[in-house]
Parts: structure tokens; sequence; C-alpha cells
């Protein structure tokens, strides 16, 4: 497969392709550059030129939430998932080709454009990219499995979250969140605990060509 150039306002950017291959199958996901290590994260967040929106990079807890979402493929025919903040929406993308009704919500039109781009390019059927601020999102419908990868880094943003998850999570559903182990993303983990949610954590490493990165996939739960 060709990959294509990514046009915007800010200039033109070379998309790169990260292939997945698991179980006898295999996916192709465009991004417009990895930010594996804190260093590179740094250099990323510190460039003006580099400031594509947030999403469209490949992040290791994209990588490691995918995983996690593969490793639950025999309960995913027929559910219906939400993954928030998609990006470059790999997570949601393997789940809907693994059987399940994905919505996927994002509010950068550019992050959704490649979002698009890896549902043709992997020829994905069972998904729903659709603009939305979380703020004012609505659904008619709950879901059983709700993703976020990197979304835990606002603190200001996890009241709605929070919300979201008590909202739109169906009974006997499951939040799954991945994070690299940041210390901002504790208080709320730690807030639905104590509000009566188990939440548990898997560790992944996701070793890059420049290092490795530790990502926790937390997994919420309804007591």
């Amino acid at each position: 497969m060709t990959t294509p150039l990514l046009r915007t306002s800010i200039g033109d950017f070379a998309l790169h392709e990260y292939c997945l291959t698991h179980g006898g199958r295999s996916w192709s996901f465009l991004h417009s550059g990895a930010t594996f290590t804190v260093e590179q994260e740094r250099r990323f967040l510190a460039s003006e030129r580099e400031r594509l929106p947030y999403g469209v990079m490949l992040w290791p807890a994209s990588i490691a939430l995918t995983h996690d979402v593969l490793g639950r493929a025999d309960q995913l025919r027929g559910k219906r998932v939400l993954e928030l903040g998609a990006g470059t929406g790999m997570p949601g993308l393997v789940a809907a080709s693994l059987g399940g009704r994905v919505l996927q919500i994002d509010r950068d039109e550019v992050a959704l454009h490649v979002c698009e781009l890896n549902k043709e390019r992997n020829r994905v059927t069972g998904s729903e990219v659709r603009s939305a601020e979380w703020e004012t999102f609505h659904s008619d419908e709950q879901f059983d499995l709700i993703l976020g990868s990197d979304v835990l880094y606002v603190t200001t943003m996890h009241d709605r979250l929070r919300q979201i998850c008590d909202e739109y999570l169906a009974p006997g559903g499951t939040v799954l969140l991945s994070d690299p182990l940041r210390s901002q993303s504790l208080p709320m983990l730690e807030a639905m605990e104590a509000s009566g949610w188990h939440v548990s954590l898997a560790k992944w490493s996701i070793q890059g060509h420049d290092g490795a990165r530790t990502i926790a996939v937390y997994e919420a739960m309804r007591r």
C-alpha cells in the first residue's frame, strides 16, 4: 500500500505506516510520526512546526490499548463499542474488525480524516467515525465497551469523562483507558474506585526504535 500525503493548513506532512499482525490477521495504520519515548514526546509538544493534532501521531498508549482489545477478541462480536478521542483510530478499528459495532468520536477534523483513511485502508465496515465534542456528546444507546487512549492527561476533562462512563456504559460493561502512568491520571481513577467502581491495570512495554515506554491499561467496571 502507498502512504498518502497529509495536507493541512500549516503544511504538508508525510504519513507513515504502522503494521500490526496478530493471530494470522494484519492491519495497517497511517500516522504522522511516532512518539515512543518521553524525549520524543517532549520534542513534539515543544515544536510549532510539528504541532499536528495530538491524535494524528502514533502514541504507545494507543498501541497498548489495541493489544488489550486483541486479547478480548472472543468477547467483541456484536458488542457496542465507543472510542473516545479516536485519533488514528487503531483500537476502535481493530475492535470493529473483530465483530464489534463501533462509534469513534474525535473533535479534530484532521484526526477524523486520518481515522477514515485507516478505516478504508483496513476495509473495516463495523465502524462509524463521527465529529463530536465530549462536552456535548449524546447517544441514544449505551455501550458494552468504552475505549480511550491518552485521554486522562487533561484533568479538567475528568468530570466529563466520568459522566460519559456513568451515563453510557451498559450494565456489565467495561471501560478501558490506556495511559503512560502519568501522575495526573490517577485522581480520576481513584475517585472511581471510591464511588463504587472496580479499577485494575495491566502493564504493557511498548518498544520503539529509540526506546520503550511502559503503558498502563486501566480496566474499570461497576461493582
